[in-house]
């Protein structure tokens, strides 16, 4: 027995209660198909039915975007279902119990077959094939295209989405859970459009079935009125139109509410206020066109034979709308005139130079031009700012260490959209945004040129075009990656702090990094810096790992490394090799991020051996290599590597490790993306497959 309670208990727990909800609507709509029900019970369903519909069509109107309302093609099935349904339930009892009156079927098909068509059944029959040709060819059509369009527009704009929220994630714009949400919106959007795509065939058919069930009502009333009843062909044809008229109208016109919702939902385009918000201020938010409106309607009301007093009421209306709206416009600007200017501060009198009047030079610059300005203002919200606050936060999360902050001003010298990024004092990179304006990027794989203002994206030199907004959605339907203005600017600064990353390591950077790692080996650090090495030193072998895209995140290892050969060590690069020997396994896992076969390239063994040779008197940069040998190295180094990058595979040269440092220096210029990797930095469980060897025509 308390088993049986507590049973009962969880099952009418609230969640509980709402799961089988929906289970009981579905089996109760299909049971009156076959179960006959009351007149009371009829209205009841009728009236909800009408209710439900107004509710859908109220729901529609105060989404922002369809999304909003994802639940829709589920709600037209359900809806059209219980109109169904109570079609079958009312025809039931109106072929049985029709002879006794017009409110034999309910009140509400009463009502609609009286009151609304003035019991006239001639008037009946064309109001109700009126309401369904609305319904079937106008809205329903139109709604059904308009779901079909935006399904194959979303779909094909998929690829393109993705990109830019792939891009945005790569610059550190936002997260991973932000980019989750987002490609979830995009898969939402699609699914929810080719849904609706297919809902709308529910509410056709809905529209077809009135039709042949008004037919069928017509003739199986004519039948069973004179043939069961005893009545008059005359007779018998008011009562059961009538009836069938009142039927037919009280479940078509839910069904027409309910096609205008559909329609209003996939029509809708995405926008931060309301339907009515939204269609009150385009449509009669601008004075002017109020005011031409009025005077036509009063130049028309002023002609002999029209309705004068209604034309003339009308322009009034709008003329006083007109002037209401520029009234309040003017007022709204005069208090902006009006508003008290900031006072001027007077002039200081001129001081003697301190060391106050010399300023350091900013570690990372922003400056931009005027029109910029709203992009990096706090007052204004400018979104660029968090952007550059979610750039450091992911540097230091990729890199391993904080770098210094970005410091932003305004430069009159610039042009009014460009921008320039200056290290150490120093332009390192530069380019032009434009607020309000998009940048399709061309991945290199569209389906066709955009129109346009043509440039290169700055961060990686790809062709692009500045584009209006109104053509966002077609550029990504056409493959483009579309960025707004905010999002260019910092993925270019994010691409610089990335390959200057070395050069953002300084000896303040270095101590703050050794004082962090301190709080959890206290002893490492105390036992290595100063006493061993000095700070100079393990700031050049960061540095020197920075310089060729190794991250210092595990920085545990390398102080390991560094405290283990100190003593008989001193050198930075000698170190540094010892260093990527320990890293080794990290390494390789973030240039082949995937598999245990490492697909490389490689020198052929007589080349190795000149190399050797030949680099035993050559400078750090490789300066001692003979010339003609040093063209062709780099030469056929830069055709192996494309060749590598084309085949879909990062360009990477095994060497011996005698080697590995110097080609790595003198290689860089041959293909920046290059990667050096010595015989022992490769893991033993990893298996190398060489893909090109170089010198092997030699």
């Amino acid at each position: 027995m308390a088993t049986q309670t507590i049973n009962w208990a969880l099952l009418t727990r609230t969640d509980n209660l709402k799961a089988l909800a929906a289970p009981i609507l579905i089996i109760f709509i299909l049971s009156m198909m076959v179960l006959p029900l009351p007149p009371f019970m009829l209205d009841v369903f009728f009236t909800f039915n009408i209710a439900l519909s107004v509710m859908v069509m109220l729901v529609a109107l105060n989404t922002l975007k369809p999304l909003d309302f994802s639940i829709f093609p589920t709600v037209l099935l359900v809806t059209t279902l219980l109109r169904l349904s109570l079609n079958v339930a009312s025809t039931r009892i109106i072929l049985l119990e029709g002879h006794n009156g017009p409110d034999a079927a309910g009140k509400v098909i009463e009502a609609f077959g009286h009151f609304l068509v003035g019991g006239d059944y001639a008037v009946g029959i064309i109001v109700f094939i009126i309401l369904t040709i609305i319904n079937f060819v106008v809205i329903t059509k139109g709604a059904g295209r308009i779901a079909e369009v935006s399904a194959r527009f979303t779909l094909d704009a998929m690829p393109g989405k993705q990109m830019a929220i792939d891009a945005d994630l790569n610059a550190g714009l936002i997260g991973e859970d932000e980019a989750r949400r987002r490609r979830k919106e995009i898969s939402q959007e699609a699914d929810f459009f080719g849904s609706m795509d297919g809902a709308s065939k529910f509410v056709r058919g809905d529209a077809i079935a009135g039709i042949l069930i008004l037919l069928i009502n017509l003739i199986g009333g004519l039948i069973v009125g004179m043939l069961q009843h005893d009545m008059g062909a005359g007779e018998s044809a008011k009562v059961y139109t009538l009836l069938t008229i009142g039927d037919g109208l009280v479940a078509q016109i839910p069904a027409l509410v309910v096609s205008v919702a559909a329609g209003l939902v996939v029509s809708r385009v995405n926008d931060e206020k309301d339907l009515t918000t939204s269609f009150t201020e385009q449509l009669f938010g601008n004075p002017v066109v109020l005011g031409m409106t009025g005077g036509i309607l009063a130049i028309l009301g002023m002609i002999p034979g029209m309705p004068n007093f209604v034309f003339l009421l009308l322009a009034a209306g709008l003329g006083w709308m007109a002037w209401h709206k520029t009234q309040s416009k003017a007022v709204a600007e005069a208090a902006a005139a009006e508003k008290p200017a900031a006072p001027i501060a007077p002039p200081e009198e001129s001081t003697e130079a301190s060391w106050a009047d010399v300023a350091p030079v900013d570690v990372l610059g922003l400056e931009v031009g005027y029109r910029l300005i709203p992009l990096v203002d706090r007052g204004q919200d400018g979104e660029l700012l968090k952007r550059i606050r979610g750039l450091r936060k992911k540097f230091a999360q990729e890199v391993g260490f904080l770098s210094a902050p970005v410091h932003i001003r305004d430069n009159l010298e610039l042009k009014p959209n460009g921008y320039r990024i200056t290290l150490k004092g120093v332009e390192v990179g530069a380019g032009e945004a434009f607020p309000g304006m998009f940048l399709a990027i061309n991945p290199g794989r569209v389906s066709g040129p955009l129109g346009g203002n043509p440039t290169k994206d700055p961060a990686f030199g790809l062709p692009a075009v500045w584009i209006e907004p109104s053509v966002r959605d077609q550029a990504h339907i056409m493959g483009y990656t579309v960025v707004d203005a905010g999002t260019v600017v910092a993925t270019h600064l994010n691409h610089l702090i990335m390959s200057h990353a070395a050069e953002l390591l300084g000896r303040q950077e270095t101590q703050a990094l050794l004082d962090h790692l301190a709080k959890d080996a206290p002893k490492l650090i105390e036992e290595l810096v100063p006493k061993i090495l000095p700070l100079s030193t393990v700031q050049r072998v960061l540095q020197n790992l920075l310089e060729e895209g190794v991250n210092i995140r595990d920085m545990r290892s390398i102080i390991e490394t560094l405290a283990e050969n100190a003593m008989r060590v001193q050198d930075p690069t000698e170190l540094t090799a010892l260093v990527r020997v320990a890293l080794g396994r990290s390494i390789v896992q973030q240039i082949f991020p995937q598999g245990q076969e490492l697909q490389v390239m490689a020198l052929e063994p007589g080349l190795e051996r000149l190399l050797t040779q030949a680099l035993q008197g050559a400078g750090a940069d490789g300066s001692g290599i003979e010339p003609g040998l040093a063209d062709t190295l780099l030469r056929e180094t830069a055709i192996a590597a494309k060749r590598q990058e084309d085949m879909g595979m990062p360009s990477v040269l095994l060497v011996p490790s005698g080697l590995r440092w110097l080609l790595s220096r003198f290689l860089r210029r041959a293909w920046t993306n290059l990667k050096v990797l010595s015989n022992n930095e490769i893991p033993d469980a990893k298996t190398i497959k060489v893909t090109a060897i170089i010198g092997a025509k030699a």
